[in-house]
């Protein structure tokens, strides 16, 4: 496997993270599919053909969880060099930030936020060791980072921690040659989004994944800090 480039993606099983997998397998890529949802994470295995592929179990917000993960990976493929932090969870719909229950809470900081750190940790100790080292790690950022809905504390919370996790990784991974970028995402026509109350304009969630698949393909010697990619005539600009 050392002639082939290694990606882990998480929520890899709808959405996003489908979309992102198919692409980087596509390219060439091994690909490790992370998710909650076993038969979801096969199905994008088995169209990719006889593609590299790695299928894993996995809730990021348990630890032991995720350490299986990437040892799985580590085993199978013997190095990492792309992360891919997508797999989160949006707001409960409808419910007032009073009316929150810390559950509710709970469940999107600790899916979108802690998920991210834990698999951002266990990404730095295979990258920091493995020969030759270094790797990039992207972050699923959200518009919400930046401006958010209303009704939307734990998501928007989240999201904001994501921003401040992508600086502080792009950081501490400079002495390993880790680098580390987001990706603002807008209205991408996903089954997140097709819940969503307003009527907006969506975009081809391809076309996130082949961002995602640019940022990737970078030398580590460049890097795309933030990327922000929605439709241009998406209420973003101006709005609130």
């Amino acid at each position: 496997m050392a002639d082939r480039r290694v990606a882990l993606i998480t929520g890899a099983g709808s959405g996003i993270g489908k979309s992102t997998a198919q692409v980087f397998i596509a390219d060439g890529f091994a690909v490790v599919l992370a998710g909650r949802e076993r038969d979801k994470l096969d199905a994008v295995a088995k169209a990719g053909g006889d593609a590299q592929t790695l299928v894993a179990e996995c809730d990021v917000t348990r630890p032991d969880d995720v350490t299986a993960l990437f040892a799985a990976t580590r085993e199978k493929f013997g190095r990492l060099d792309v992360l891919f932090n997508n797999a989160g969870v949006g707001a409960p719909l409808g419910v007032m930030l009073e009316d929150l229950t810390f559950e509710q809470w709970r469940r999107v900081i600790d899916t979108n936020l802690t998920g991210a750190f834990l698999c951002t940790q266990a990404a730095f100790r295979i990258m920091k060791a493995q020969q030759p080292h270094g790797g990039r790690i992207i972050n699923n950022g959200s518009i919400s980072a930046h401006v958010p809905r209303a009704n939307s504390a734990p998501y928007t919370a989240s999201k904001h921690g994501i921003t401040g996790l992508t600086k502080s990784t792009s950081l501490d991974g400079r002495k390993y040659d880790i680098a580390c970028g987001q990706i603002d995402i807008g209205n991408a026509l996903t089954e997140l989004a097709m819940a969503l109350p307003q009527a907006e304009p969506m975009m081809d969630v391809r076309h996130v994944a082949e961002a995602v698949l640019h940022m990737a393909k970078l030398p580590l010697d460049a890097n795309i800090q933030f990327m922000t990619i929605l439709p241009p005539k998406m209420p973003y600009i101006g709005r609130g």
